[in-house]
């Protein structure tokens, strides 16, 4: 670990620093609506990944802009993760990127320029990885340290993956483990271990570049990626947008057992209350299902993991996609069920 902690110079970390959704949605009302041209696929109506926009026949431009202050301390770690959660957007409509722009923001009166180019070295680490140039971006000197990317991608219009379209009893894939947000809290009260450390790296910088493989798939009929919202949050986007309700299995999740034991004895971030205040209402949990498992399932992971909603046929194919690209703890979780009625949109059993 850094002698110099990046993670004292924010409030918060990551995409755990998201507005929390209920404040977000009051604001997003009072936007005035904009003009939607014909091409424009995908925009803000449905809270998706990234906007779409149909070039031609064979193409569709993937846009998306994602950005946060320090999840971890190490400058170069923290370039890597913030690079990673923003491309998954592009992998998350089923397109590939095709360029990144960089967003900077940093005190630089508090922070060695060294530091700074870590920071920016992490970033451009993960897109040479990704197989894309940073072509540009923007600086500002400000009080925290914000680094993010702007990512362009392309997609066939016809493979474009909303977070809306899923239908009743598709199965429902998560494609990493939860627990993000407990182990960036842990981490900023010590707890972590050296263990813990490393597991939440190899997640946060894992690119979920299956989704271009899983957009070729017509059985997938919906997908988005679980970040600062949690897992309820999100899949609750996918709810709404498709007009359906969920069942998860919590014994099913994923979880990551360091993330259990730091969770169990109190550890969380801030904002997993706000997540469970904005959007609890719609979520009913089994008897059984205590505080703990609350905090999980609203926990906002950075970078997390792709979570699809596809045919019960095609569930073993995209397991089989996931495990081949080398999520080994991608599982299935749950099911979409019917239109919803006045009970709760989401159940945990």
């Amino acid at each position: 670990m850094n002698e110099l902690k990046l993670t004292s110079f924010a409030h918060g970390g990551g995409c755990g620093c998201k507005i929390a959704p209920a404040v977000l949605s009051r604001i997003l009302a009072a936007t005035p609506a904009a003009v939607i041209p014909p091409q424009l696929l995908v925009g803000s109506e449905s809270s998706d990944d990234a906007a779409v926009y149909r070039l031609n026949d064979s193409q569709a431009l993937v846009a998306t802009t994602d950005f946060f202050t320090p999840i971890v301390d190490d400058p170069h770690d923290f370039g890597r993760i913030a690079a990673t959660n923003a491309i998954s957007d592009i992998y998350a409509m089923g397109g590939s990127p095709i360029l990144a722009l960089a967003i900077v923001g940093m005190p630089l009166d508090k922070l060695p320029l060294e530091v700074i180019e870590r920071i920016l070295a992490g970033g451009a680490a993960v897109c040479h990885s990704a197989g894309i140039p940073i072509a540009g971006g923007h600086s500002i000197d400000v009080v925290e340290p914000i680094y993010g990317l702007v990512v362009l991608g392309l997609v066939h219009p016809d493979r474009v993956k909303k977070n809306g379209g899923a239908r009743p009893g598709d199965s429902l894939i998560l494609g990493k483990p939860l627990g993000v947000g407990v182990l960036s809290a842990a981490l900023k009260q010590g707890r972590l271990s050296e263990a813990g450390y490393r597991e939440m790296l190899g997640l946060t910088t894992q690119l979920n570049r299956v989704g271009a493989r899983l957009g070729e798939m017509d059985s997938v009929h919906a997908m988005t990626d679980v970040t600062g919202f949690g897992l309820a949050g999100h899949l609750l986007e996918i709810c709404r947008a498709s007009g359906l309700g969920a069942r998860v299995r919590f014994a099913d999740l994923p979880l990551l057992p360091e993330a259990v034991q730091h969770v169990q004895a109190g550890v969380a971030t801030g904002a997993s209350g706000r997540n469970w205040a904005g959007y609890g209402a719609e979520v009913a949990l089994a008897d059984g299902l205590g505080e703990w498992q609350q905090k999980l399932i609203t926990d906002p992971q950075t970078s997390g993991g792709l979570l699809v909603s596809c045919a019960p046929e095609a569930e073993a194919a995209v397991l089989a996609a996931f495990h081949a690209a080398g999520f080994e703890r991608a599982a299935r979780i749950g099911e979409m069920l019917g239109e919803v009625g006045s009970g709760a949109r989401l159940q945990f059993c």
